[in-house]
């Protein structure tokens, strides 16, 4: 199943904060874990092992490590993108479908995501524009939700590992559970919670004019 998680909050030591969120997840991803963070960033996941149970780890980054990746989901055509990458000149160290994410990202820009054919959220931290982008695949199968504080995120792929920072308030959002009772879902971008919000589904149109994060 897997989760992602992250924020752009200061902390003196991110990893601690960062652990507690990926204890709250642990369940989604009892195989592994990993992290990433610097002066401006603190990003994770929890692993469920399916592809490339030995070298499939997160984060992976592109070759100049300008460019850091995490996700959750499953690339279907990455077999394809690797062999167009490798004839472009790139090498690959593992076998996992997440690792062309950087590499499509140095070749294409943002606009490597209308390559991608699968079901996933993906949190991509460019260093060199330090800039941290949020990503949900077209349908929204993979869940990603977010809170703001200031001019930062905090981001998930559940609703406990935000909590877990005790950064923002727990106040219920009482229209978004009479809206539960009448649709028996919750409609994005609402959440239980006042101060949580779901990421929309989709790619540039719905996400990146929307969710392009300068940290």
């Amino acid at each position: 199943m897997c989760g992602i998680f992250g924020f752009t909050l200061k902390y003196n030591n991110p990893e601690v904060e960062l652990k507690k969120m990926g204890n709250a997840m642990i369940h989604r991803g009892p195989d592994g874990e990993g992290y990433y963070s610097d002066a401006n960033i603190g990003m994770g996941m929890r692993r469920l092992s399916i592809i490339d149970l030995e070298t499939g780890d997160q984060p992976f980054f592109s070759q100049d490590k300008s460019v850091v990746v995490f996700c959750n989901g499953e690339i279907y055509n990455f077999q394809e993108l690797r062999e167009e990458l490798e004839n472009k000149g790139y090498q690959f160290n593992s076998k996992s479908d997440i690792e062309v994410i950087p590499y499509l990202y140095q070749e294409y820009g943002m606009a490597f995501l209308e390559k991608l054919n699968g079901l996933f959220a993906i949190s991509l931290y460019d260093k060199n524009k330090n800039k941290l982008f949020l990503v949900r695949d077209r349908l929204g199968i993979k869940p990603l939700y977010y809170s703001t504080i200031g001019g930062s995120i905090i981001y998930s792929s559940e609703i406990k590992p935000i909590l877990a920072l005790n950064k923002i308030s727990k106040e219920v959002d009482f229209n978004a559970l009479s809206t539960y009772m009448d649709l028996m879902y919750i409609p994005r971008p609402l959440s239980p919670f006042k101060q949580i919000k779901k990421l929309a589904k989709g790619l540039k149109k719905n996400i990146l004019n929307q969710f392009r994060k300068k940290v």
